[in-house]
């Protein structure tokens, strides 16, 4: 594992200053579009879905460590509400994918790049890719090419690079739905061999997004000590011990406590914190149109289960510089060394 100095400022503007990923997710537009258009009967008005993204940064930014927002719906109305003290993730894929019998094939939008996150003035660039590692072999061919060149243009504008993985139901399976959810009838050992099949280096990772092995709603709680238990924790064990890189939980449209249960196990598996959406906000959002209440709730329960999950990552979560004896030695072969004070910098600066 090696690290340039943008790279590098990228993950220190990401994280908190213990080094805990703490990342509020607004950048969804489907689960949005598609809510907004039901409760309207109609429809979502662009500036509908601009102004619920615009009340989430401005409510919730301030308990996070970053946010991750949209460059379409999300950015030009919330901008004044981007706190400059907190990093800052743009999303790249279009959200509109390609559905193939052989599988999903991720896309750009048109006329985005890395080099526009980049002169955005953002600390990283995030890349959704729908991935199963038993599609046809074009399908993984275009998936794992695509993750190169943006990690190549990562690696050329010298910032930093979070991809997220989901496992999703083929088409004309049960239970298939183009709706970015977790899948509940995944089957673990799909998710392992997605990360493993993106664990090398030259993809040029920096930060892996990643999904509970096993449906969030099938966890029991971690702190309880039973067979099931313990299978669960397996499983998150070998998910951690996939890649020698940060890593995050996401929710997935996962409730409250169904979150705070994947973290529970995440953490013990050497997760170094979280990047979510939905499970923080999406009972707020069930005020819409009514962005008074929203806002209200987003103030009450919203700020209250963020206060919760980040007392939960302080106190299980490892701080992303505390990798594998082998990853510190990597970064410490590159120039790069961590005082025993999270204060992250380059030695021979």
């Amino acid at each position: 594992m090696s690290i340039s100095a943008g790279k590098l400022r990228g993950l220190k503007r990401l994280a908190d200053p213990s080094g805990r990923f703490k990342m509020v997710a607004v950048d969804q537009r489907p689960p949005l579009l598609k809510a907004i258009g039901e409760r309207m009967g109609r429809p979502a008005a662009y500036e509908e879905v601009a102004g619920v993204k615009a009340l989430l940064t401005r409510r919730l930014s301030a308990d996070g460590s970053a946010l991750l927002i949209d460059p379409d719906y999300g950015f030009t109305t919330a901008e004044p509400d981007i706190r400059p003290d907190r990093g800052l993730l743009i999303t790249l894929e279009d959200f509109r994918f390609e559905e193939t019998p052989g599988g999903r094939k991720t896309r750009l939008p048109r006329d985005w790049s890395v080099a526009k996150i980049k002169r955005m003035g953002a600390d990283g660039v995030k890349l959704l890719l729908w991935y199963r590692p038993d599609a046809t072999a074009d399908v993984l061919a275009h998936q794992q090419q695509l993750v190169r060149d943006v990690g190549d243009a990562c690696a050329k504008h010298d910032i930093a690079l979070l991809l997220e993985l989901l496992v999703y139901p083929f088409a004309g399976q049960a239970g298939h739905t183009t709706d970015y959810i977790e899948d509940r009838t995944k089957r673990p050992d799909l998710v392992l061999r997605s990360v493993r099949d993106f664990a090398s280096p030259d993809f040029g990772v920096d930060i892996y997004k990643l999904e509970s092995p096993l449906p969030a709603g099938s966890l029991p709680d971690p702190a309880a000590d039973g067979p099931d238990t313990r299978e669960a924790q397996a499983w998150f064990d070998r998910l951690g011990a996939l890649i020698d890189k940060p890593w995050v939980m996401l929710s997935a449209g996962a409730g409250m406590e169904e979150f705070r249960r994947v973290l529970g196990f995440a953490y013990r598996a050497g997760a170094n914190g979280y990047l979510a959406g939905r499970a923080i906000w999406w009972k707020a959002f069930g005020a819409f149109p009514d962005l008074s209440a929203m806002d209200q709730a987003l103030s009450t329960d919203g700020r209250r289960y963020m206060v919760e999950i980040n007392a939960l990552t302080d106190q299980l979560a490892k701080p992303w510089h505390q990798g594998s004896a082998e990853g510190r030695l990597a970064l410490a072969e590159a120039g790069i060394a961590f005082p025993s004070q999270y204060s992250p910098g380059l030695s021979n600066a």
